[in-house]
């Protein structure tokens, strides 16, 4: 079985992942993650959010540096104990809600959002997970928002690379969204998409 065609990671793997270390990819201190949330926070321009979703919090520091740009921010994740963590480090940010989801087979229904933030999430999923995720991403997206996905490109042991994530993304989501930034940073590449404007893309 190729890594392209591997199903997507399971609660299973994550759990493991963390219950052998809280903070399994040093969110807190590493000099690549602290480089990869500068960017990040770039790309969304200094612009404030009236309803954002952040899939994939883990343990919340990126979170936590969103939550001031944002009147009302949920952020999602499968492992308990990471949402624990997450929530203690937002504690002082009561617009910040957490819920244990799994994306794309389970997702906030009814509610839209103008961010949706999928940070070094993607290539944990199969290409008909991605392209699921896509889809129910595109249909809750407000006018003018914007989804923006970050994803490591340097060799990784996943359904996909990072590259491939990010194609098969924007592939599935066209009909809807379109691509208004691409960055390559060091190991990693961000995508900014925002809906189509019917006749003019």
């Amino acid at each position: 079985m190729t890594a392209r065609s591997a199903p997507s990671r399971d609660a299973a793997y994550f759990a493991a992942l963390y219950a052998a270390d809280p903070d399994p990819w040093n969110f807190t201190a590493s000099a690549y993650e602290q480089q990869k949330y500068q960017a990040t926070m770039a790309a969304l321009a200094g612009r404030r959010f009236e309803s954002a979703l952040e899939i994939g919090c883990s343990i919340g520091v990126l979170t936590r540096i969103l939550a001031p740009h944002c009147a009302g921010l949920l952020a999602v994740d499968i492992v308990p104990s990471a949402l624990d963590a997450a929530r203690a480090r937002c504690a002082d940010q009561p617009h910040v809600a957490f819920a244990p989801l799994r994306m794309p087979d389970e997702w906030p229904v009814g509610q839209t959002f103008d961010l949706i933030l999928i940070s070094e999430m993607l290539y944990f999923l199969n290409a008909a997970d991605i392209a699921r995720l896509a889809a129910r991403a595109a249909a809750s997206l407000l006018p003018g928002g914007t989804v923006l996905l970050v994803n490591y490109t340097e060799p990784i042991d996943e359904p996909q690379s990072g590259d491939q994530a990010a194609a098969l993304f924007i592939a599935a989501s066209r009909p809807r969204l379109r691509v208004n930034l691409q960055e390559r940073h060091r190991k990693f590449r961000i995508d900014r998409l925002q809906p189509r404007i019917k006749d003019h893309d």
